[in-house]
């Protein structure tokens, strides 16, 4: 199948052109920044908020992963007007360039942050709260951060294009993704290099703030399961299996890394604490389920950290190797699904 992948050349990106080329497509990237993805894959300089250079990229596809937006929820904060332009307008383009050349399915990348913005379910007759699923309705004046928002909205213009035009779409709300080639700013690669470097950890809050990481491979993996006809409309959660604390993640690194100190600041304003969220319908739709364990998942990430990066290491006792997880433990939380 002939696909397109915008933010080709990012952190998710990458690894989604790599799983795609792996199962036999023909792959065309897409992304502003010049670097090459996989080799195999065809390569263009583009920028989503051109309508006319995005309308030509697409001319010959039959699919777009659109993958491309603001990822990183701290920039999102600093820069509403910029995030809104590419979340939403950027999206925008990609669907009426689908819509123009009457593409198969656009696959947008949304994020578990949209839970944010609904109501908690009833609770259950133990008086446990369930796990919130794909049908969850979104509250408006629930909106908060202006990333969620933005995700919100480019969700609601995928079901205008598919009710007016009857563009396809399937929606991934991604978990947060970890492992090799994240950017330097994610909350796990900010930990690995003040550890590397002998800087305390600072966690905002009380740290209780958590997320279902989920390994960047088994996230690429699920997109082209999402090919199949089972997810055409669909909206599914792509959530990792373990709960993982931004404190739980300070102190998994201050393991690998000994003497390492974590402090605490003040909380971010609209941060998403995180909720329960349910991944049973990518396992129903596509057969999906995450199986990276998130220590295994970073040891991978720490060892291609040291294998790719200039790496200066504190005069520290410093231990990548990683000791077997203990029940219950997780990983880092904080920006968003790239």
């Amino acid at each position: 199948m002939r696909i397109a992948v915008t933010g080709g050349s990012g952190f998710i990106g990458a690894h989604v052109v790599d799983k795609l080329l792996d199962a036999g497509h023909d792959v065309l990237s897409l992304d502003v920044d010049a670097r090459m993805p996989d080799p195999r894959a065809s390569y263009r300089v583009l920028d989503v908020l051109d309508l006319a250079a995005v309308t030509e990229a697409l001319a010959d596809r039959e699919v777009v992963y659109h993958v491309a937006g603001m990822a990183n929820v701290d920039f999102a904060f600093q820069d509403p007007a910029r995030t809104v332009r590419l979340n939403v307008e950027g999206t925008g383009n990609i669907l009426e360039a689908a819509r123009i050349h009457q593409l198969r399915r656009v696959v947008f990348a949304s994020t578990v942050w949209v839970y944010g913005a609904v109501d908690d379910p009833a609770p259950a007759a133990d008086g446990s709260q369930p796990a919130l699923t794909e049908d969850a309705q979104v509250n408006l004046a629930k909106a908060g951060h202006i990333y969620t928002s933005t995700k919100v909205a480019a969700e609601l213009l995928l079901h205008s294009y598919r009710e007016t035009y009857g563009v396809p779409f399937t929606i991934l709300r991604y978990g947060i993704p970890y492992g090799p080639g994240m950017r330097d700013e994610l909350v796990l690669a900010r930990f690995v290099k003040k550890a590397l470097a002998g800087e305390a950890l600072t966690v905002a809050g009380d740290g209780q703030q958590f997320r279902n990481y989920v390994f960047v491979r088994d996230l690429a993996e699920a997109h082209v399961l999402a090919l199949g006809d089972a997810a055409e409309n669909a909206t599914i959660a792509l959530e990792g299996s373990e709960r993982v604390s931004v404190l739980d993640m300070a102190q998994t690194v201050k393991d690998h890394f000994p003497g390492t100190r974590i402090e605490h600041v003040p909380a971010r304003p609209g941060d998403y604490r995180g909720r329960e969220i349910s991944n049973e319908l990518a396992f129903e739709l596509l057969g999906w389920r995450p199986t990276t364990p998130f220590r295994e998942g970073v040891a991978q990430y720490v060892d291609w950290y040291l294998g790719n990066k200039d790496v200066q290491v504190a005069p520290v006792a410093v231990t990548p190797a990683v000791q077997p997880a203990a029940a219950g433990e997780a990983v880092v939380p904080a920006a968003s699904g790239e």
